[in-house]
């Protein structure tokens, strides 16, 4: 009986992903621990692992599939010295996953392919359904002669406005100088004052955003305290470690390690949220969970959306190892080669615009954690001290608070914990 492969779960909250790709095809013969597949979920594409041995008997569901189900159907493989024509008449005994399973793929591309309104074209919207349109593809892609086209780009016209006269409506020179000569070319400018877009395709992580950040503004009940922090020692100290570890690498070699101003940020707040542990909270319905480790996520911009990587035991870890580690966490996120423990749960985020010159903004609570740090840029700022003024590098940071979790008083606690580390970074070395 063929074996049923099924839409893996690649994380506790998983509940569907797109399957981007297959790296074998029907009749390929595979192993135990062989890569068959890559499955995109809401923060990550992730290879996937064959369980048994055998021979791809039939693949369900093609690339590029979007949202399939977990635990759906998505190939059969047959088993040592089965034949294909158990397939015959196979019923599955899982649902077969995904919209497009249920006709064949090569069916499917046999089907011909509907003719589109210009207002379904993926490229360019907001054409007047009024006019005569010209034929159009799968994504509404209009059929013209290259002549047609050239004629068309150097008078301002917009192709779906022309009706074809060319076999199955295509477009052909006498078309578009017709449809100048009209007097159609001055509404086909018209159109372009019109609102003009580009459809991005929303992948799993950004809907994942989009409903996660939704629900936590609907929901969580926000607050934001702000805190001026002094730079100057932090500067000093950072500047002399990366020295010494360029000095001691030479010329040649690149040093050990290369601190940043987000590294010692990283571990301000893991010493403060040591310091202030009821800051250091999750939300549920039963009870406030107070967190015994000190994990904290630190939000990284990659192609799609952002993830958050996880600095575990960040109050025990040093500076330098703490740099390191999220240098590593970065590079593998931005490659989509993060394990799911290493981004998934976190006590606490980060999230640093400081690198873009954002002075001052507040981020979305991420729940179920109770708080969010939001990092702007240092900057040269002219204080009064003593009655005197003075030029400081300051930096301004603002924690977003979940009002359920935590009260004004207790980010109050944290965030002069916070500056405290900050402003005496030999603290932090210790």
């Amino acid at each position: 009986m063929p074996i049923e492969i099924l839409m893996p779960a690649l994380s506790p909250t998983m509940t569907e992903g797109n399957l981007a790709k297959w790296n074998v095809k029907e009749g390929d013969k595979i192993k135990s621990g062989q890569v068959i597949a890559e499955i995109e979920t809401d923060k990550a594409t992730m290879e996937v692992e064959a369980v048994d041995e055998g021979v791809i008997g039939k693949i369900m569901i093609p690339a590029g599939t979007e949202a399939v189900k977990v635990n759906q159907l998505i190939a059969l493989l047959l088993e040592e010295g089965e034949d294909k024509k158990v397939l015959d008449g196979y019923q599955p005994r899982h649902p077969v996953g995904g919209a497009a399973a249920a006709q064949d793929p090569k069916q499917k591309a046999q089907d011909p392919a509907p003719v589109q309104s210009a207002s379904q074209d993926d490229v360019k919207v907001g054409v007047s359904q009024a006019l005569p349109m010209a034929a159009t593809g799968t994504g509404g892609r209009v059929f013209a002669s290259p002549l047609a086209k050239r004629i068309a780009a150097n008078e301002g016209v917009q192709l779906q406005l022309v009706q074809g006269s060319g076999p199955h409506g295509r477009v052909v020179k006498e078309d578009v100088l017709k449809f100048v000569q009209s007097g159609g070319a001055a509404k086909g400018r018209v159109v372009r004052s019109a609102v003009e877009f580009t459809k991005q395709p929303n992948n799993n992580m950004r809907k994942v955003i989009a409903r996660r950040l939704t629900e936590s503004k609907q929901t969580v009940p926000h607050f934001y305290l702000s805190v001026d922090c002094e730079l100057d020692a932090l500067m000093d100290v950072r500047k002399q470690i990366n020295f010494d570890a360029e000095s001691r690498a030479g010329k040649d070699k690149k040093p050990e390690y290369k601190l940043s101003v987000n590294d010692f940020i990283i571990k301000a707040s893991a010493l403060a949220l040591k310091k202030v542990p009821a800051a250091n909270a999750s939300w549920s319905d039963e009870a406030i969970l107070l967190y015994n480790n000190v994990d904290i996520s630190v939000a990284v911009a990659i192609d799609g959306g952002l993830i958050t990587p996880i600095v575990k035991n960040a109050d025990q870890k040093t500076v330098i190892t703490i740099s390191n580690e999220m240098k590593d966490l970065a590079a593998r996120a931005r490659q989509n080669k993060l394990a799911p423990e290493e981004f998934q749960g976190g006590g606490f985020s980060i999230s640093n615009l400081g690198m873009y010159g954002i002075k001052h903004f507040a981020a979305i609570v991420n729940p179920p954690q109770g708080c969010i740090l939001a990092v702007g840029a240092g900057e040269e700022r002219v204080v009064v001290k003593h009655g005197k003024m003075e030029v400081k590098n300051l930096m301004t940071v603002t924690l977003s608070v979940d009002h359920r979790v935590v009260d004004g008083a207790v980010g109050a606690e944290f965030l002069q914990a916070f500056k405290h580390y900050v402003e005496s970074p030999a603290l932090m070395l210790i």
